[in-house]
């Protein structure tokens, strides 16, 4: 192994999201690197559930922003936000994630999952494939990390998956994810995290773990 234990326990917990990037050339190279580390990610039934759009072409990217607000302006004003609030949310919201140098959208097929009759196993294999999503951008996201690069992981693409598929030409069996800014850190702020006393217990819920 290149680090040790604790070298690797570092790059873990150094890591954070980085909600203000600092924009500048970032390598294909280094991409394809963080997706290949990704690549590696447990899976289902070691299914690979995970598709990516890699997205370095500003106007793509513009489009793409454009065509997922005009959906997202239809929730807010349905939320009953006054139409001045509507635009505030979503300039912001695109003047942030044209700060990245490159976006990765992660997508989701359910192509190679096991395939059930009733409703209930059906939709537990489609959690299964979104945990093994989650697991493909954890790895993707310390790849990036390690390489000296910020990212923020953005779920947009949820709540406008029509406007995904179209810009980019997306097959309808594959399922829009996640959108994963990346560029140089910047603004990133202290982390607030639960301690593991919090979060875990001993055997039976409610019993120290310590």
């Amino acid at each position: 192994m290149g680090c040790s234990a604790e070298e690797f326990m570092q790059v873990v917990e150094s890591r954070s999201s980085s909600k203000l990037l600092t924009p500048g050339k970032v390598e294909l190279s280094k991409i394809l690197r963080a997706l290949k580390a990704a690549i590696s990610a447990p899976s289902a039934h070691n299914s690979q559930p995970w598709r990516a759009v890699v997205i370095d072409d500003r106007v793509v990217l513009e489009r793409l922003l454009n065509e997922m607000a005009a959906e997202w302006r239809r929730d807010l004003r349905g939320d009953g936000l006054p139409d001045w609030k509507v635009e505030v949310i979503i300039e912001e919201s695109k003047k942030r994630t044209m700060r990245a140098s490159v976006v990765i959208v992660v997508c989701l097929t359910m192509e190679e999952m096991d395939k059930y009759p009733d409703e209930r196993r059906q939709k537990c294999e489609y959690v299964m494939a979104v945990q093994s999503i989650g697991a493909f951008i954890e790895n993707l996201l310390l790849a990036l990390h390690a390489q000296g690069l910020g990212a923020c992981w953005r779920c947009g693409p949820l709540f406008a998956p029509e406007a995904v598929r179209r810009v980019l030409k997306l097959p309808k069996e594959v399922e829009p994810q996640a959108l994963i800014e990346v560029a140089h850190p910047g603004g990133i702020r202290p982390k607030s995290r639960k301690t593991v006393e919090e979060i875990a217990y001993r055997n039976v819920w409610g019993e120290s773990i310590l």
